[in-house]
């Protein structure tokens, strides 16, 4: 926000006459009190014979493509002569006898323009007529030049002082819970406060911004106003003023105010509103009242309803719009736009005030739906003081009649009272605590009363600490806790003073068992030749539909989001296997097609059924509430998942590539199990939306049963129906394991190797074909006792000499004693001991 240093300093001087700041130091000021400016800049200088001059005679000058005037200016004894300077203009808001700014050759304008006698349109031109923006007060490009009243001078004096060419305009960043500042009011409560100084408040005293207040005692309504919406509009104010005299401009005094605040001019009942808004932060709203038939209603929008706004843009209204209308139609988009229909116009003499408050977040959405911010919405959005509109009617009514004359109507219609703020209970010692440091007591009451908070003392039990109630401000709806209080009384007392230490780390073991597992997973998985990726939490909502899940497959179980980013895409992942499967796609589309992806994150199950309470936050909930809450918190374990598809090893010169298949499944499992020291178990089952008959399931060692319901994770290929659905190839393969269904194995302490050889062992035994050799393996190894180091499969063998449906697996197994030296008799006797398990279990004879 664009505002003037000599503003903040004119009302600061009502209650300290002749205080006064250098612009480094009011920048100093509002940075001490938590406001960054986005900097300052002082007005351009103006170099040379810039004065004032009395227009004496116009001539139009025709032929031109444009309006051309000729005119005669009295500019004293400035030029040597006393004679009229005759100068070419083409502005058209001046007329003979009115007072103008001079620059006469030799004056240098802001920006390095030098002004010296020229021919032009067919007569010598001595000099220019000013504008503001030529003389750096505005910014925004305005066709007429300056018209300066008959006291600002005498032909050929200086006009920089009345003009105040001095001044040093800030852009002050307001941040989205301060509204109020968005005004001088605010920014000077804020100055106040930075440099100690006492404040008058312009709303409840005008003349600190040298303004009176002459309205007559209310009487009855302005007029009628049905107001529907009373959530949405907390207050609204009317009040009229009859019979202006419609010529009378925009005093210099208060068209600078604009201009420097970084608007322009328009008319002087929208200028007087503009005004009182960039004073109190109240937006208002100037009708045409000769325009107006019947009486207000403020309402929500209807659907199909149109709007053609000052702008001149047609605008397709929305239901949650709020809209004013009278008995013609719709006249204003609230707060935000008028309409067309009602503007004030030059032959305006009668006119509405409106001030209302509407509600913060309805304006907010109406802005960004039609992509339409302006001054009015920026302040409603970020909140409105509701206790100034009263102020703000009768000081814009005021100004008119003062101005421009009229009568001020005895009626005001006023919909709606100020609301009554929260008490908030803190003690006066909390700032300290929070901040860290030792404030004085009555600090903490004194910093909430210079912001307008009603501060209320009071000893608890015991004379002990001191207690403040404190009932905010109108114009602070953000200070709802004790928090903000004393965010508050830190920011005034200066955040700067606020020592900076650095904590010390807690004595501990570093990561806890859960982070090293979930690091050491990663870290197998990428040295394995795994590319790790972020799985999104979202997954689409038909994704189980596509996979041919049963109603009550646990993964169903999914937990929805009220307000997701995409519509498609409102479920919390039970599984990470959508994203990343997602991801293949994604690859595969773009050319990359020997792709081999992981990723390590959290799913949700939802387990309460239902949705999470949302807990009043205006005081501590209930015990009852908060069981209630977390007791509906989905539970979400950790899972790793991986896919890959294509080839595991590329082409080259050593040969051709491998394609990935269900044991690099199979295997990335066992690499997650060597990396947590767990040993898993595999046996074939049917889980989509794997291939029936290429899924295993993952178990723990000694698992009870080797049913779906008892494994902690699946690996193999994808079934093909799934594949083609989701545009992935077929083959491909995908695992994944619930990390938080095994147990943690604690590695403190490195194994013992023994420094004993190991004796080696062939055995080849004779099962049916329907025995999978995880099973057959199994017996083996809970045959062969604790001597047996190890157990692997190497050839599996079918011949018809074998008998009709056998089959011959051989497995290498590896005896090791830790304290001696194995018999060949001690490892046959192993060996036998396993071979008879087999048989007992699994029917399996040694092959002969």
């Amino acid at each position: 926000m664009f505002m003037p240093q000599r503003w903040i300093t004119d009302i600061l001087d009502h209650a300290h006459p002749g205080w006064s700041v250098t612009a480094e130091e009011l920048d100093s000021g509002f940075v001490r009190v938590g406001f960054e400016t986005e900097g300052y800049d002082s007005i351009p200088d103006t170099a040379g014979p810039l004065v004032l001059g009395r227009v004496e005679k116009v001539d139009e000058l025709e032929g031109f493509k444009k309006p051309i005037r000729y005119c005669d200016v009295n500019v004293g004894g400035a030029n040597g002569t006393g004679e009229l300077q005759h100068i070419i203009c083409g502005a058209r808001n001046f007329a003979e006898g009115d007072t103008v700014v001079v620059a006469l050759p030799g004056t240098v304008l802001p920006g390095g323009f030098t002004i010296s006698e020229r021919k032009t349109y067919g007569q010598v031109s001595e000099g220019m007529l000013c504008s503001a923006m030529e003389l750096g007060l505005s910014k925004v490009q305005d066709k007429g030049i300056i018209v300066l009243p008959a006291e600002a001078g005498q032909p050929g004096d200086d006009p920089r002082p009345f003009l105040q060419l001095d001044d040093t305009i800030f852009d002050v960043n307001i941040t989205p819970d301060r509204g109020y500042a968005l005004s001088a009011r605010g920014l000077a409560r804020e100055i106040a406060s930075s440099f100690g100084l006492t404040y008058v408040d312009p709303a409840e005293d005008p003349s600190v911004a040298g303004l009176r207040i002459e309205v007559p005692p209310v009487d009855g309504e302005a007029l009628s106003v049905d107001v529907r919406n009373t959530a949405a509009v907390k207050r609204f104010g009317v009040r009229e003023i009859r019979n202006i005299d419609s010529t009378v401009a925009t005093p210099f005094w208060l068209a600078r105010q604009l201009m420097v605040c970084g608007q322009r001019p328009v008319n002087l009942s929208t200028d007087v509103t503009n005004y009182v808004m960039l004073l109190l932060g109240q937006p208002m709203h100037a009708f045409d009242a000769d325009r107006i038939s019947g009486g207000f209603t403020v309402r929500n929008a209807q659907q199909g309803e149109t709007l053609v706004t000052l702008d001149g843009v047609e605008r397709a209204l929305h239901p949650d719009d709020i809209v004013i209308e009278d008995d013609q139609g719709i006249q204003s988009l609230a707060g935000v736009m008028g309409s067309s229909t009602s503007e004030i116009s030059d032959s305006t003499t009668s006119v509405y005030l409106e001030a209302a408050n509407f509600d913060a977040m309805t304006i907010a959405r109406t802005s960004r739906r039609h992509k339409l911010s302006t001054e009015a919405s920026r302040r409603f959005e970020r909140g409105v003081d509701p206790g100034v509109v009263e102020v703000a009617l009768d000081i814009a009514a005021s100004l008119i009649a003062e101005i421009a004359g009229g009568e001020i109507s005895a009626g005001r219609t006023l919909i709606g009272d100020v609301p009554v703020m929260s008490t908030v209970e803190m003690g006066d010692n909390y700032p300290s605590m929070v901040a860290g440091v030792d404030y004085p007591q009555g600090t903490a009451e004194r910093r909430l009363k210079e912001i307008g908070c009603d501060v209320t003392v009071s000893q608890s039990v015991e004379e002990g600490p001191v207690s403040l109630s404190v009932v905010p401000p109108t114009w602070r709806p953000d200070l709802a806790m004790k928090a903000d209080l004393a965010e508050e009384v830190v920011r005034l007392e200066g955040i700067e003073d606020i020592p900076s230490v650095v904590p010390q780390s807690p004595s501990g073991c570093g990561l806890t068992p859960r982070q090293r597992r979930r690091r050491a997973v990663g870290h197998a998985l990428a040295w394995n030749g795994w590319t790790e990726m972020l799985p999104s939490p979202f997954i689409a909502d038909d994704t189980f539909d596509v996979w041919g899940l049963k109603g009550d497959d646990p993964r169903r179980n999914v937990v929805k989001v009220l307000n997701p980013l995409e519509f498609d895409h409102s479920s919390i992942g039970t599984t990470l296997l959508p994203s990343l499967l997602d991801s293949l796609k994604r690859n595969i589309d773009r050319g990359q097609v020997d792709v081999a992806l992981y990723g390590v994150e959290q799913v949700s199950f939802n387990s309460s059924g239902g949705s999470s309470p949302m807990l009043d936050v205006s005081a501590r909930p209930s015990d009852e509430a908060v069981e209630q809450l977390i007791s509906s918190l989905p539970r979400q374990p950790l899972h790793v998942a991986a896919i890959a598809s294509g080839l595991w090893t590329a082409n080259g010169p050593w040969g051709p590539g491998r394609a990935v298949e269900t044991m690099d499944a199979i295997e990335l499992v066992r690499v997650v199990g060597r990396a947590i020291g767990v040993t898993f178990e595999f046996a074939n089952v049917e889980h989509m939306p794997w291939h029936p008959g290429r899924c295993a399931g993952v178990f723990l060692q000694g698992s009870a049963g080797y049913t779906p319901e008892d494994a902690v994770g699946f690996a193999g290929e994808l079934h093909p129906q799934v594949c083609e659905r989701l545009g992935v190839p077929s083959r491909t393969i995908a695992a994944e394991i619930d990390l938080d269904a095994v147990p943690f194995v604690q590695r403190a302490v490195s194994p013992q190797l023994s420094p004993f050889p190991a004796v080696l062992q062939d055995v080849a035994v004779v099962v049916d074909d329907s025995v999978a050799s995880e099973e057959l393996r199994r017996s083996l190894m809970a045959g062969a006792g604790a001597l047996l180091e190890s157990i692997e499969l190497f050839d599996v063998y079918r011949s018809e000499a074998l008998g009709e449906g056998k089959v011959s697996m051989t497995f290498a197994l590896k005896f090791r004693a830790p304290d001696r030296t194995l018999t060949d008799e001690e490892c046959n006797q192993a060996r036998e001991a396993a071979v008879a398990c087999a048989h007992s279990e699994l029917g399996a004879v040694l092959r002969r």
